[in-house]
């Protein structure tokens, strides 16, 4: 059984929001996110469900068409095959429990990628 925490944990990344894999099986990922002012995970659909447990700081988790404030001890669900996105507000770090299930696959955070090498939340 692997223990972890946020402090040990902890590392963010200038360029863009750092997660760190905390556990991971074919029907389970968990990860600590760590988002610096204004970062996030580009808005996706995976066919997966996802809950985000807001640690510290604030932002906003878009969930479809939706964008729900978040801060410290909020928890949000986005289901499978709904578009989904993180954003840490400016002046704010933001760390959060990142658990999907089942991960999601390669293939579908392309859509991430493409969001994150144009700099863009929702890369539509």
């Amino acid at each position: 059984m692997p223990i972890t925490d946020f402090d040990a944990e902890r590392a963010y990344d200038a360029d863009q929001f750092a997660a760190h894999k905390v556990f991971r099986t074919d029907n389970l990922q968990v990860v600590c996110g760590y988002f610096e002012p204004g970062q996030f995970i580009p808005v996706h659909g995976p066919d997966s469900d996802l809950v985000v447990a807001v640690q510290s700081g604030t932002g906003v988790v878009r969930e479809g068409e939706t964008d729900r404030r978040v801060e410290a001890g909020d928890v949000v669900t986005v289901a499978a095959g709904t578009d989904r996105g993180i954003r840490a507000d400016d002046g704010t770090q933001l760390e959060a429990l990142l658990v999907t299930a089942p991960p999601p696959t390669d293939a579908e955070h392309e859509p991430v990628r493409k969001g994150l090498r144009r700099g863009e939340f929702d890369p539509g």
